[in-house]
C-alpha cells in the first residue's frame, strides 16, 4: 500500500518563498505527498510587501504561520527573533509530524528552524549547502545547517564536493543545480507594458535593478556602504533605477530609511519597491539592463537572463560565479566603475554569451524526486564521512 509522505516546507522571506514555490507545487501535485508550508518572519512583516500572500495565490491557502519578533535591527533582536522562531517552529513541528521538513538557504530564521526540526526528530532536506559567503554570519549559518540535515540538494558539483567533505555521506549529496535559475527559465512574464503599469515607472534601455543587503561582518557602517552606492548611482543621471528593499537583517533599517529618501530626491528616475514578487522580478530582468547590488540572486540566477550584474563588496565573497559578474569594491569609484563596464556594449555582450554555472535542466525534477522518494530509513540517523 502507498503511503503518503508528509513534507514540511519552511519559508521566511521573499526571496526564498521563490525559490521554493515550484518546489512546493511539484510535491504536492504527487499523489504521494502532501505539503504544508510553515511561513515566518518577513512573510508576516506588512512592511515587506505581505509576502504571505504570494504563498496563498500559489496555491496554499492553508499557510501555518510562525510568528516570531519582527524587530532584528540589533544583533540581540535578531537573537530574540530566532528564539521566538525555534519556539513557534517546534510547536508546529510537534503537532503536525510531518516525516521531514525542507530548509533552503543561510538565514537566520532557517538556522532556528533547523534547530527546532533536529529537537524535535524531523530529518532536514537542505537546499543549497556547501556554497560561500564570506561577508555575511549567513555563511556559518549555512553550514551549520549543513551539519544538521541528512539529505543534501546542492546547486553545482564544487558545492556538492565541499559538502562532502563536511563529513557528509555522498550518497546523500545530490547536485541538482540552482533552483533558482531553473525558476527564470520557466516562470511567467509579464509584458515591459505589464510591468512597468504595475510599478508606476518606466524602465527604458540602460535601466538599473538593485538590490542591497547589510554585509553582517562587515564592520563599517551599513549607511556608509549605502552612501557610496547612491553616489554611484548618482553619475547614471540618464538610467532610471528600480530598488527593492534589503532582507530585515541586523542594521539593515538604516538602508531602507536611505533608498526611500533617495526616490523621494529623484521620484523622476527611481522607483523603491518593498518587495517585487517572484513574477514582477522575473519579468524586471527582462526590462532592465544590469543588475546592481549583493543579494546572491545576482550571482546565481541573473546570468540565466542575460544581463550583467555588479557585485558589490563583500557580502558575496567566495561564491562562485560566472563571467557576468562584475565583482567590485564598496567605494563610489569602484561601484561606478564597475555600473559603466556593465553598460557597456562589451559588457552587455560578455552577459549574453556566458554560461552560468548554476545552471542544470532538469534540477525540479532532481529535487522532487529527492524530496519524494529518498528513503525515510536512511534519513534518521547519520555517519560521520571521513575522506
Amino acid at each position: 500500500m502507498q503511503t503518503t509522505r508528509k513534507i514540511a516546507i519552511a519559508t521566511g522571506t521573499r526571496a526564498d518563498w521563490g525559490l521554493l514555490s515550484p518546489v512546493a507545487r511539484a510535491l504536492a501535485a504527487r499523489t504521494d505527498c502532501e505539503v504544508v508550508i510553515l511561513a515566518t518572519n518577513m512573510h508576516l512583516i506588512p512592511e515587506y510587501g505581505d509576502t504571505i500572500s504570494e504563498i496563498r495565490a500559489d496555491g496554499f491557502a492553508d499557510v501555518v504561520r510562525v510568528a516570531m519578533p519582527v524587530d532584528t535591527d540589533t544583533p540581540l533582536d535578531t537573537v530574540s527573533a530566532m528564539a521566538g522562531c525555534m519556539q513557534g517552529m517546534a510547536r508546529e513541528l510537534t503537532r503536525l509530524h510531518p516525516d521531514l521538513i525542507v530548509i533552503l538557504g543561510d538565514r537566520f530564521e532557517m538556522l532556528a528552524t533547523a534547530t527546532a526540526a533536529l529537537m524535535t526528530g524531523v530529518p532536514i532536506v537542505h537546499i543549497a549547502g556547501g556554497e560561500i559567503s564570506e561577508g555575511a554570519v549567513d555563511d556559518s549559518i549555512r553550514h551549520a545547517i549543513t551539519k544538521m540535515a541528512s539529505l543534501h540538494l546542492t546547486a553545482t558539483e564544487p558545492y556538492s564536493r565541499r559538502v562532502i567533505a563536511m563529513g557528509e555521506e555522498p550518497g546523500r549529496v545530490i547536485n541538482t543545480g540552482a533552483i533558482g535559475v531553473w525558476n527564470m527559465l520557466h516562470a511567467p512574464r509579464m509584458s515591459r507594458r505589464e510591468l512597468e503599469e504595475s510599478i508606476s515607472f518606466t524602465l527604458p534601455e540602460g535601466s538599473l535593478l538593485v538590490t542591497y543587503h547589510p554585509a553582517t561582518l562587515d564592520p563599517e557602517n551599513p549607511a556608509v556602504r549605502c552612501r557610496a552606492l547612491l553616489d554611484a548611482l548618482d553619475r547614471f543621471p540618464d538610467s532610471h533605477v528600480l530598488i527593492t528593499y534589503p532582507n530585515n537583517d541586523a542594521r539593515g533599517r538604516v538602508i531602507i530609511d536611505m533608498i526611500e529618501e533617495y526616490a523621494r530626491l529623484n521620484p523622476s528616475r527611481v522607483r523603491v519597491i518593498p518587495s517585487l514578487g517572484r513574477t514582477r522580478y522575473i519579468s524586471a530582468l527582462t526590462c532592465v539592463s544590469a543588475v546592481v547590488g549583493n543579494s546572491s540572486s545576482g550571482i546565481v540566477e541573473v546570468p540565466s537572463m542575460g544581463i550583467p550584474t555588479v557585485d558589490v563588496g563583500i557580502r558575496q565573497r567566495g561564491r562562485l560565479a560566472g563571467a557576468s559578474v562584475n565583482h567590485c569594491g564598496d567605494s563610489a569609484d569602484e561601484i561606478a566603475a564597475a555600473i559603466s563596464a556593465d553598460l557597456s556594449p562589451e559588457g552587455q555582450e560578455t552577459a549574453r554569451t556566458s554560461p552560468n554555472p548554476y545552471a542544470k535542466a532538469d534540477t525540479l525534477a532532481i529535487m522532487a524526486e529527492a524530496i519524494a522518494c529518498t528513503p525515510l530509513d536512511k534519513l534518521r540517523t547519520k555517519k560521520f564521512h571521513d575522506i
